[in-house]
């Protein structure tokens, strides 16, 4: 009997605060079934803080968003970016031709409008880096199809007007928003804070529900960034989230804890699998640290996590590498 399928969401938009509003927009994901654009009122029109993913029909989904508060395409005066991904970055051409304003978003972009502009070559350095860790020539011939056939979630690679960086102010009705780097998701991450009334749009550095994902092999040691991202949005202390997935939320710092404490378990089960089972491949290295089998739908998104993890021993002096195909990790 065929599984049944996961109902396609669509997408919606609710206020949540005076002149702020959630619009909600489908992914094609497994397990992440949606992705939060904000739209904050400013003058005549709205800021738009990031984009959705562009797929067939994505634009549709925005507008319907904006348009159940009624809202518009057109009312769209600035797009801002909390980071590169294509979630929240994927319909930024569109949304630019279609309303001629400016993009503002980080300079350090090129871990996705790289990978975007030349897919190839991108997806021949990713099965490198898979092999170099153990992963095995079968499900990686499998997955190379796949991945040949899906498309980048970039309706067409846009370069900022203006680089997302600290200083720079975005001004809107509710007020301004300051810029604060948040690296460790990914290098382009930034969080953006207004203060007098203490809202944080956090992107994907802090999410409703706990959840971990670093952009592996475009920065040194994204584990650590991320970490010290956490003290960055600590001393802003703020009352109020509007994350990239998921609900508001008000317990601003328990979640910065629970981040912590999780990756403090994940750093603590990757270095006991190295102690207990090294020399181990990152590869083999997963399904001890997590305690449960690798599959197609975790392999990708584990294995990115475990060599960031391994990296960030390494960088603090607890882990080693040997070899190179496939290269092995052992403790120091």
């Amino acid at each position: 009997m065929a599984q049944p399928t996961r109902k396609r969401e669509l997408g919606r938009g609710e206020r949540v605060l005076p002149g702020v509003w959630r619009l909600r927009l489908p992914l094609p994901w497994p397990g992440v079934p949606h992705c939060n654009a904000w739209a904050v009122a400013a003058g005549d029109g709205v800021v738009l803080f990031d984009t959705g993913m562009h797929e067939p029909g994505s634009l549709a989904h925005l507008e319907r968003a904006m348009g159940q508060v009624n809202l518009a395409l057109e009312h769209v005066r600035l797009v801002v970016c909390t980071h590169a991904h294509s979630d929240h970055y994927g319909q930024a051409a569109d949304i630019v031709d279609a309303t001629g304003c400016e993009l503002w978003m980080h300079p350090d972009h090129a871990h996705m409008t790289a990978r975007a502009a030349d897919p190839e070559q991108a997806l021949a350095r990713r099965l490198e880096v898979a092999r170099q860790s153990g992963v095995p020539e079968e499900p990686l011939r499998r997955y190379a199809e796949t991945a040949a056939k899906g498309g980048t979630g970039i309706s067409r690679v846009i370069e900022p007007d203006r680089d997302l960086v600290p200083g720079v102010e975005v001004r809107t009705d509710l007020g301004s928003w300051s810029v604060h780097e948040t690296p460790g998701h990914a290098p382009s991450h930034v969080s953006l804070f207004e203060a007098e009334r203490r809202v944080l749009i956090s992107g994907d550095h802090l999410l409703g529900r706990v959840s971990l994902y670093y952009d592996a092999g475009y920065s040194p040691d994204p584990v650590g960034e991320f970490l010290s991202s956490l003290d960055t949005v600590a001393a802003l202390d703020a009352r109020l989230c509007l994350a990239g997935h998921g609900r508001t939320f008000t317990d601003v710092q328990a979640h910065i804890d629970a981040n912590r404490a999780l990756v403090a378990e994940r750093l603590g089960n990757v270095a006991r699998v190295l102690a207990e089972h090294g020399p181990i491949s990152a590869y083999d290295a997963v399904g001890w640290a997590y305690g449960e089998p690798i599959t197609a739908l975790n392999a990708n998104w584990w294995l990115s996590e475990t060599l960031c993890y391994l990296r960030h021993l390494e960088v603090t002096g607890r882990a080693r590498r040997e070899g190179a195909e496939p290269e092995r990790w052992a403790t120091v």
